[in-house]
């Protein structure tokens, strides 16, 4: 009887484990705007930080040079047609492929990168804060599903990796 009660009490925590360390899974692209988050994705972004959290952003290495990241490593995009005019033209379905990089803070920003070049825009569509970089606002794209993915680079010659000089890298791997 002993040994039953030992087998129920450790099969009732390795359920309770494995439904907390499921969450909002980290593996899992982004997909709409979080309201205080580093990243966007439509219920939550993987690692976005707590709420009222800062998105972090950094450089990392990639075939294409040092390309922006966020704090998971995950690729942020420019999309051209959006300029630096203050706004995002990317909205509705556009913003499903391709969710904005939101936060409430100034983005936590790692080696390399200067905060005077960082600034947001109020999206008009969902109001959330969206991070810019050089005036060009921030994007994931969908299709990346791991840290260091460039699934989106030159996507209908638009869509592009963004250097820590500000400049879209237009080079396709």
């Amino acid at each position: 009887m002993r040994t039953k009660f030992l087998a129920a009490a450790a099969l009732g925590l390795a359920v309770m484990v494995a439904a907390c360390s499921s969450g909002s899974g980290a593996t899992t692209a982004p997909t709409t705007a979080p309201t205080t988050a580093a990243s966007t994705a439509p219920s939550t972004a993987a690692g976005s930080p707590a709420a009222g959290g800062a998105a972090g952003v950094s450089l990392a290495d990639s075939k294409l040079g040092k390309i922006l990241v966020d704090a998971q490593g995950k690729t942020l995009y420019i999309f051209t047609p959006d300029g630096t005019s203050g706004k995002s033209v990317c909205t509705d379905k556009c913003l499903a492929s391709w969710p904005a990089l939101t936060s409430d803070a100034t983005p936590t920003l790692g080696t390399g990168l200067d905060a005077g070049d960082f600034a947001s825009i109020t999206r008009a569509d969902t109001g959330a804060k969206q991070v810019t970089f050089y005036g060009m606002p921030l994007y994931y794209f969908a299709g990346d599903k791991a840290a260091g993915d460039t699934n989106g680079q030159g996507l209908n010659s638009k869509w592009y990796v963004i250097g820590a000089d500000g400049k879209p890298i237009t080079t396709t791997s």
